[in-house]
C-alpha cells in the first residue's frame, strides 16, 4: 500500500510540473515574440531561440506522457481496463488442476470409491456434496485425492484442492472469507478485484456471490480437505448443478444436504497388502505380516509408518519389528517415521477438546472391557449419566469413539493406547476402576433379584427377567475384564465381590469353565485379604460349578473345604447354604451324610 501511494504522489507531481512547464512555455514564446522584456540567465536562451525551445519542450512532454503509465500501479491500470471492458466469459477461464499427486501404494477401498463414482455419474438438480469422515490416520485425504484423479476426466473445467487446516499443527482453521479468497485467486481473479470490507459478514457474502457466479456454468471437482465444521465449507459450495464437492474431516459434520461416507480401518487382507507394497521387500512371511498389522489395528497411517521403519532398516525382519511393538509399554512409540507419527495425529484431535472432555476421554480410556455403555462410562468418569451421554456423543462426533450399537461405544485399539499414555495411572486410575466395579456390583445385584430367586417384582433397574438377562449377557465380558483389572490393581475385596455377584448368572448361562476360573481367582483374593468367610463362599461357588461340569470328586473336596471353614467360623447360614453334597456320578460316598443331590 505504501508503494502505491508513493507512485500516486509521484504521478501527481509530474502532472503539476507538466502544467507549469506548459504555462512557462506559453509565456516565454509570447515574450520572445513581443521582444518587450528580457529574461535573465539561461531563460534568455529560450527567449533567443523560442521555436527551438518549444520543440524541445514538446518532446519532453511526449516522453513524460509515455513514462507516466509505467509509474502508475499496474493493477490499477488493469482495473480501469477491466471496468471499461465487458467481463470475460467464464468459458475463457483457465482450467485449474490443483490436485496433489496420487498416493503411492493406495490399496482397495473399492466399495467407497464406487459410492463417489455414482455421485459423479448421475445428473443432479443440486451440487452433490459428499463428506468423508473418519478417525485420524484412517486415510481420508489419500482417498479423496485418489478419487479426484479418477474423476478428473468427468470434470474438464477444473479440479481444485483446498486444505482448510481444521487439524493442522500450529495453524488455525481457515475462515470462509479467507478460503473464498484463495479459490478466487486460484481461478484467476486479480487481488484488487476480490471484495474487501470491514464488515466480515458482508465481505464473505460478496466473495461467495462472486465465486458462485464464476463457476455457475462449469463442471468442476472441489475437494475441501481437513474441515473442522460444516460452517467452514458451506459458503464455498457452488450454487449451480454440474460440479461435485468432496469434504474430508475428522468430525462427523452436520451437513443437511450432504451424503456421509465414514472411513474405517482397512481389512486384514488390505492392511497386509499395503504393508508389503510399502515395505519394499520381495520376500515377507504373510503370517508374520498379518500378525504385525493386527497389532496396529489395521490403521493405514500406522501400517505405512511401520512399513517405512522396516524399509529404512534393511537388517530388520518383520519379526524384529513385531517384537519391538509387543515389548514396548506403548506401541505408539514405534509407530513413527521422521516427523510423522500416529500419536501426533491423535494429539491434534485431543488438543481440540475442551478441558473437561479431555479428562473424560482419559478416564474412559481406562475402561478394561471392549465396549462401554453410558452408565458404565458415567461411573468410570465420576460424572452424571446425562453428562456421560453428552460426552460420549461428542467423542463419537470427533471420531475418537465408534458406536457399536445404540448407547454402546468402543475405542480403536490405538486410540485407547493413546488415551492411556496421556498421564500417570495412579490413584485417579484406581479410583475410576473402583467406581466402575461399584457400578457393576450394584447393577448385578439388581439383576440377581430375578436370576437367583425368579422374582416377578419390578426393580428400579430392571422390569423383567428378560431385561436383566439381556444386560448380563451384554456386560459379562466387561465384568470379567473388570475383575482382571481389579486383580492387577490388587483390589482383592472387589474381586471377591464381583465373583460372588456373577455366580448365579454364570451357573445358569455358563460357560462353566469360565465360571470356575473366576471363582478360583476369588479364592486367591479372599486368602490375600484374610477374609475367611469370603474364602468359604468362593470355595462353595467353585464346588457347585465343578459339580455342574461333572467334576464330582473335585466338587466334593472343594465343598468339604468350604464347610470346614464355615464350621470353624460357626457360620450357621454358610453351613445351611453350602452343605456337603457328596454326589459322585449319581451315588453317595460311603461314610457321608446323604444330602440330596442338586
Amino acid at each position: 500500500m505504501l508503494i502505491v501511494k508513493l507512485r500516486r504522489v509521484t504521478v501527481a507531481g509530474l502532472v503539476a510540473a507538466g502544467v507549469a512547464a506548459v504555462t512557462l512555455m506559453i509565456g516565454l514564446v509570447t515574450n520572445a515574440a513581443s521582444n518587450q522584456q528580457r529574461w535573465p540567465g539561461w531563460l534568455s536562451l529560450v527567449q533567443r531561440y523560442p521555436w527551438q525551445s518549444f520543440l524541445l519542450l514538446a518532446v519532453v512532454a511526449v516522453v513524460l506522457a509515455a513514462l507516466l503509465p509505467g509509474l502508475t500501479d499496474p493493477g490499477q491500470v488493469g482495473m480501469r481496463i477491466a471496468d471499461d471492458e465487458p467481463t470475460p466469459s467464464v468459458g475463457a477461464a483457465a482450467v485449474l488442476r490443483t490436485l496433489p499427486r496420487d498416493v503411492a501404494g493406495f490399496t482397495n477401498r473399492r466399495d467407497e470409491i464406487e459410492q463417489i463414482l455414482n455421485d459423479a455419474s448421475h445428473d443432479q438438480l443440486i451440487v452433490p456434496v459428499r463428506t468423508i469422515d473418519g478417525m485420524a490416520g484412517v486415510g481420508k485425504t489419500a482417498f479423496a485425492i485418489h478419487v479426484g484423479h479418477l474423476l478428473a476426466p468427468k470434470f474438464p473445467d477444473g479440479q481444485l484442492f483446498l486444505n482448510l487446516n481444521g487439524h493442522t499443527p500450529g495453524r488455525g482453521p481457515v475462515g470462509p472469507a479467507e478460503a473464498l479468497a484463495s479459490l478466487l485467486l486460484a481461478d484467476g481473479v486479480a487481488p484488487q478485484k476480490i471484495p474487501n470490507s470491514d464488515d466480515q459478514w458482508a465481505m464473505t457474502e460478496a466473495r461467495a456471490a462472486m465465486w458462485r457466479t464464476r463457476v455457475a456454468d462449469r463442471r468442476m471437482l472441489l475437494i475441501l480437505d481437513n474441515a473442522a465444521t460444516y460452517a467452514q465449507v458451506e459458503q464455498l459450495l457452488p450454487g449451480a448443478a454440474g460440479s461435485l464437492v468432496l469434504v474430508t474431516s475428522r468430525r462427523r459434520l452436520a451437513a443437511p444436504d450432504a451424503t456421509s461416507l465414514q472411513m474405517s480401518a482397512l481389512s486384514a487382507t488390505d492392511a497386509a497388502a499395503l504393508f508389503m507394497r510399502l515395505a519394499g521387500r520381495s520376500r515377507l512371511s504373510k503370517e508374520s505380516v498379518g500378525e504385525l498389522v493386527a497389532v496396529c489395528g489395521y490403521l493405514p497411517l500406522a501400517v505405512a509408518l511401520l512399513a517405512a521403519r522396516l524399509r529404512h532398516h534393511p537388517s530388520w525382519t518383520v519379526e524384529n519389528l513385531k517384537d519391538r511393538l509387543l515389548s514396548t509399554q506403548h506401541r505408539l512409540v514405534e509407530m513413527q517415521a521422521g516427523e510423522r507419527a500416529v500419536a501426533a495425529a491423535f494429539d491434534l484431535s485431543y488438543q481440540d477438546l475442551p478441558v473437561e472432555r479431555q479428562r473424560f476421554f482419559r478416564r474412559l480410556s481406562r475402561f478394561p472391557g471392549l465396549d462401554v455403555d453410558e452408565e458404565a462410562a458415567a461411573a468410570l468418569a465420576s460424572v452424571s449419566w446425562a453428562v456421560a451421554r453428552a460426552e460420549l456423543e461428542a467423542l463419537y462426533g470427533d471420531h475418537l469413539l465408534d458406536e457399536t450399537e445404540h448407547g454402546r461405544y468402543r475405542f480403536h485399539d490405538l486410540v485407547r493406547d493413546y488415551g492411556r499414555s496421556l498421564g500417570e495411572d495412579g490413584q485417579d486410575g484406581t479410583m475410576s476402576i473402583k467406581n466402575l466395579a461399584g457400578h457393576y456390583l450394584e447393577t448385578i445385584g439388581a439383576a440377581n433379584t430375578y436370576i437367583s430367586r425368579g422374582s416377578t417384582t419390578t426393580t428400579a433397574r430392571f422390569d423383567s427377567l428378560a431385561t436383566a438377562s439381556a444386560w448380563l449377557d451384554a456386560e459379562r465380558a466387561n465384568v470379567l475384564a473388570c475383575v482382571e483389572e481389579c486383580v492387577r490393581r490388587e483390589q482383592h475385596a472387589l474381586v471377591v465381590g464381583l465373583a460372588a455377584a456373577m455366580a448365579p448368572y454364570l451357573r445358569q448361562a455358563g460357560p462353566w469353565d469360565q465360571a470356575a476360573e473366576l471363582h478360583r481367582t476369588a479364592v486367591v483374593a479372599a486368602r490375600r485379604t484374610g477374609d475367611r468367610k469370603a474364602e468359604a463362599d468362593a470355595l462353595a461357588n467353585l464346588g457347585m460349578v465343578s459339580r455342574l461340569m461333572a467334576r464330582y470328586r473335585a466338587a466334593v473336596e472343594t465343598l468339604n473345604e468350604s464347610l470346614a471353614i464355615y464350621l470353624a467360623l460357626g457360620d450357621l447360614d454358610g453351613q445351611a447354604l453350602g452343605p456337603v453334597w457328596s454326589c459322585d456320578h449319581g451315588g453317595v460316598e460311603a461314610g457321608r451324610s446323604a444330602a440330596p443331590c442338586w
